[in-house]
């Protein structure tokens, strides 16, 4: 029985990440099939966010500690995550579902570029070729989309994920920055905006219902992440994660009846093996530097094994959840 356990939980784990990425990939589909406008739909969703947020941190006992460690490096974090989701949410009404998720996907290359920047951390000529190779997809499927006006979606798209990789760089730097309270508290930041650019309180109860079942389905997908990220390695969570970026698009295809542009699955495609090729297990384990994990992440991931773990996979997992 001893022998089987550990498989047992490595199939527990992969299992949670991959309903992880499912949860994750509906997002647009929650986003289109409402008649709201973008704002109206960050309101709601942001209510359903900072409710599960301060609910998860009274439940664990650290709201107060997170609080205690809320300072400017935290503040800089909650603006990329404000503006991140405020940009998310509106690519979704502005372009398609498929180019939101292609662009999204690069990610980690951006948080790569960035940490080099400004931390001179070397990313290894292997993330150099695979972030050349997603820079060409993310063009391609930009151009495509100039075409057919949608490009004003794709720009915002590729704001959001500009933001989402500038929060990752700053977790790198400042690895004692909470990783939960500024989700809550970039949330509350957009509901006066919300509520001065849109009526969000006019929001038909039926779709007020399904944007909070968006967050519910979010809030459900972080757990999911957190448990199964506790189980595996990084490496192969990091893999299972990319599902996120073919099924965002096929349920749009299924749902939506929304067809993605030749040029976002020639774009899509480049991207996808850019970030398989990227995160391949053994990829990440021949990094000569092994990072330093914090008490917020080390009790996202658990404590075990939590030492050989990819602090950019870990990063990129966490902020995920937080758009």
């Amino acid at each position: 029985m001893d022998i089987q356990k550990p498989h047992s939980e490595e199939t527990l784990g992969s299992a949670f990440v991959v309903l992880a990425a499912l949860a994750f990939s509906t997002a647009g589909i929650f986003t289109k099939v409402v008649e709201a406008d973008a704002w109206s739909v960050i309101f709601w969703r942001g209510i359903a966010a900072i409710a599960f947020v301060i609910l998860y941190l009274g439940l664990k006992g650290s709201l107060r500690e997170e609080a205690r460690a809320f300072r400017w490096p935290a503040l800089i974090v909650t603006l990329c995550l404000a503006s991140g989701t405020a940009a998310f949410i509106s690519a979704f009404k502005l372009t398609s579902i498929a180019n939101v998720s292609v662009i999204w996907a690069t990610a980690p290359f951006w948080a790569a570029c960035l940490a080099f920047m400004s931390m001179r951390e070397n990313p290894g000529a292997r993330v150099l070729i695979c972030s050349a190779f997603a820079l060409l997809g993310v063009v391609i499927t930009i151009r495509g989309s100039w075409d057919i006006c949608l490009w004003r979606g794709d720009g915002l798209a590729l704001a959001m994920t500009l933001m989402m990789a500038t929060a990752m760089v700053i977790y790198r730097a400042y690895p004692d920055t909470p990783t939960k309270l500024p989700a809550a508290v970039s949330a509350a930041l957009l509901l006066p905006f919300a509520l001065a650019l849109s009526s969000p309180f006019t929001t038909d109860p039926h779709e007020i219902g399904l944007l909070a079942l968006f967050g519910l389905v979010f809030a459900a997908g972080t757990v999911l992440l957190m448990e199964g990220a506790r189980r595996i390695s990084s490496a192969k969570a990091a893999l299972f994660s990319a599902l996120e970026t073919p099924l965002a698009p096929l349920w749009a295809l299924l749902i939506l009846a929304e067809w993605p542009a030749l040029a976002t699955i020639i774009g899509g495609t480049i991207v996808m093996g850019a970030v398989v090729h990227a995160q391949w297990p053994g990829s990440l384990a021949r990094r000569a530097a092994k990072p330093h994990l914090n008490a917020h992440m080390l009790r996202d991931i658990g404590q075990d094994g939590a030492a050989e773990r990819s602090l950019e996979d870990l990063e990129f997992r966490r902020l995920r959840d937080r758009l």
